[in-house]
C-alpha cells in the first residue's frame, strides 16, 4: 500500500493489485467514483475512488459493467498513470473469470 501527500492535509491510502507483469498487459484503467464508500471508512472526508486495470481486448466489456453498477459514478476510461485527488484510490485486476467477461 502507498500513501502519498496531497494538498494540505489530505493523504490518499493506494492500493494496487496488479503485478509488474499486469501493469505492461493491462494498460486500460475503467475508473469510476465509488458512490456508496465516498465519505467515510478509508475515505472519510473524501471520495473513494477506483479503477479495474484490463487487457485492451477487454476495455470495452468492463467499461459496461462497471457503468451498469448501481454504485459507481464518472465512469471513464484511461491509460497511463492515474492520480485522481481522492482519499482512497484501489486498483483491481480484471482476469479471466471476472464476472465483467462472464
Amino acid at each position: 500500500m502507498l500513501e502519498r501527500k496531497l494538498s494540505g492535509a489530505t493523504k490518499t491510502t493506494r492500493q494496487d493489485d496488479r503485478t509488474p507483469e499486469e501493469r505492461k498487459t493491462h494498460t486500460i484503467l475503467i475508473t469510476a467514483t465509488d458512490k456508496f464508500l465516498s465519505g467515510w471508512g478509508g475515505a472519510r472526508g473524501g471520495l473513494s475512488k477506483c479503477a479495474w486495470a484490463c487487457k485492451p481486448e477487454h476495455a470495452d466489456r468492463v467499461f459496461n459493467w462497471v457503468k451498469r453498477r448501481g454504485d459507481m459514478s464518472y465512469v471513464n476510461m484511461t491509460t497511463g498513470k492515474w492520480y485522481p485527488r481522492a482519499a482512497h484510490v484501489h486498483i483491481y485486476v480484471v482476469n479471466a473469470g471476472h464476472p465483467a467477461l462472464a
